[in-house]
């Protein structure tokens, strides 16, 4: 039996037990085994179906990446060639598209790397369509937009986001807030700060069983966990990417459809033949990325405003700077002078872990 048809076996039988206080460890319990499965999906000892393929190996360049994801057909040759001058063939047939093709998108003073995937089909997680290969990029990206013909946006919505979370990757969400440490002995230790109604002390018992974890410290910080929240923090492989879902074609419908489609969240409706809406994707993406330019200043000299260093808010001190620039200038750095939104006062001189905000100007004093 394949690895497929036991997941398939497993989620049948998910789906013929009732869901009650009684069934939830068991229910865990088979979550658990479908994850462990899925993980021999995304990392196969085999040479199968998800291993490289040719014209998957992009470097990455530029300050970030962003990954167009999306059925066949539906406009992402298009928008990489409106958005960054690349060309990446465009046709009216499926599957044009064969290999990742690589544009730059330069925005703010920044190069965003924009990654043109063939199109996916249902079943790409298993392998269908050279899908392990154009999801396992898609891994790699810092943004993902999920192109969508207006036309068929709820179907495909749902079909591409199961696919993508059958290969550890979620969506616009956060890495749940849950302490979890194996130990020697001591058994399973399940504590919360905030109140649950799914995942109990039975429940962690029965998921950390099927891991043949025999002792671990469990505290949840927030409220309502799942048993899948526990499964992601012990699987410890999945990835959480922010994800825009770009509606193409919207010149096929009306006014009124148009303002619907505009309440749903992480939505940008743009039409890529007529090149509407751009400005609102492009600005977006950046909002998206959440990155953060810093300008360098030469002493004696004005700021050099034409080449900001792009940083990610989460990696954005004054040492991430330096290294950024050079790996060795840090060991070299006796302190930095700062104008700008992080300073209490301008020019305000700092130290490596000085954190880093938008717009401000640097410059760097060796020892």
């Amino acid at each position: 039996m394949t690895t497929q048809q036991k997941i398939l076996d497993i989620e049948a039988e998910i789906a013929r037990t009732q869901k009650n206080k009684a069934t939830n460890a068991h229910i865990g319990l088979l979550k658990a085994k479908i994850a462990k499965l899925k993980r021999e999906l995304i990392s196969p000892t085999g040479a199968g179906g998800g291993g490289k393929g040719e014209g998957f190996e992009v470097k990455r360049t530029g300050d970030s990446r962003v990954g167009l994801v999306g059925f066949p057909s539906v406009g992402k040759s298009t928008l990489l060639t409106t958005l960054t001058g690349t060309f990446s063939v465009a046709a009216d047939y499926e599957f044009t598209t064969l290999t990742a093709v690589p544009g730059i998108i330069r925005y703010q003073g920044s190069k965003i790397q924009l990654l043109d995937l063939p199109g996916i089909i249902e079943g790409a997680k298993d392998g269908k369509g050279r899908g392990r290969q154009v999801i396992a990029v898609a891994r790699t990206c810092n943004l993902i937009m999920i192109v969508l013909d207006v036309m068929k946006t709820l179907h495909h919505k749902r079909i591409i986001e199961k696919e993508l979370e059958g290969f550890g990757i979620r969506l616009n969400k956060s890495p749940p807030d849950i302490y979890f440490s194996k130990k020697d002995k001591g058994g399973i230790n399940f504590s919360s700060t905030a109140k649950q109604n799914e995942l109990t002390e039975e429940l962690c018992r029965s998921i950390c069983h099927e891991y043949r974890i025999n002792s671990a410290d469990i505290r949840v910080n927030y409220p309502d966990a799942t048993s899948d929240d526990l499964i992601d923090v012990i699987e410890g492989n999945r990835v959480y990417i922010p994800c825009l879902y770009v509606l193409n074609k919207i010149d096929q419908i009306t006014i009124e459809e148009l303002d619907i489609l505009y309440r749903m969240p992480n939505v940008v409706p743009i039409s890529g033949r007529d090149m509407w809406n751009l400005d609102e994707l492009l600005e977006r993406i950046w909002t998206g990325l959440d990155l953060v330019r810093v300008y360098t200043k030469p002493r004696g000299a004005i700021p050099d405003f034409s080449e900001p260093v792009v940083l990610p808010r989460t990696a954005r001190t004054v040492g991430d700077f330096c290294n950024h620039i050079h790996k060795g200038i840090l060991k070299d750095l006796k302190y930095a002078i700062v104008w700008g939104a992080s300073c209490k006062f301008s020019p305000q001189k700092v130290g490596k872990d000085h954190v880093l905000e938008d717009e401000d100007v640097v410059q760097l004093v060796k020892k």
